[in-house]
């Protein structure tokens, strides 16, 4: 092979695993780019993989943990809403939830999370949000085969029409668990 040759070859497969490695990083997801119809951004929640846990939950069907932004974990741990408070602007909380599975390795009956499938977010703006006592409400699904989230249709199933059962307690049902 001649230099000339070669260097086509090599100029070609550099090119080649360039377009490889653009599309690959074109395919995955940035989820903070979401948003849903109501204007609630995912981007607002960023950093929500390491808020504190505010409480846990379980239906039949999923697990879930609640955890809040520290402006709300502070408020919570100033007493509110058991004090008659209302969280402060800025306060957010998300509800990740999971599929659970039985654990293989626990000595002892045990459900533990198995597949992520969505995050319910609030937070606290009540200029943005003055329809539905000052908090927007998102759902945002999470496809595991595509590895990808997807702002839910509907404004939420249980948004502000369900969370009115506790406006006394500021829209929230989880209380801040003792440590």
């Amino acid at each position: 092979m001649t230099r000339n040759v070669k260097l086509i070859v090599v100029v070609a497969t550099a090119g080649f695993l360039a377009a490889g490695a653009a599309a690959a990083v074109a395919a995955h997801q940035d989820k903070y780019a979401l948003k849903t119809a109501d204007g609630v951004a995912f981007a607002d929640f960023r950093g929500y993989e390491d808020w504190a846990v505010v409480s846990s939950a379980r239906t039949g069907e999923v697990l879930k943990v609640i955890v809040a932004n520290p402006t709300m974990i502070k408020a919570f741990r100033a007493g509110v809403p058991a004090n008659g408070q209302h969280f402060p602007e800025g306060s957010k909380v998300a509800k990740l939830q999971w599929k659970p599975k039985k654990s293989i390795e626990a000595p002892f009956d045990v459900d533990v999370p198995d597949v992520f499938t969505q995050a319910f977010l609030m937070e606290k703006d009540s200029k943005r949000f003055a329809k539905s006592g000052g908090w927007g409400y998102a759902v945002f699904n999470y496809d595991p085969a595509k590895d990808a989230f997807a702002a839910d249709a509907a404004p939420s199933d249980c948004g502000n029409a369900c969370h009115t059962a506790v406006k006394a307690k500021d829209y929230i049902f989880h209380p801040y668990q003792k440590r």
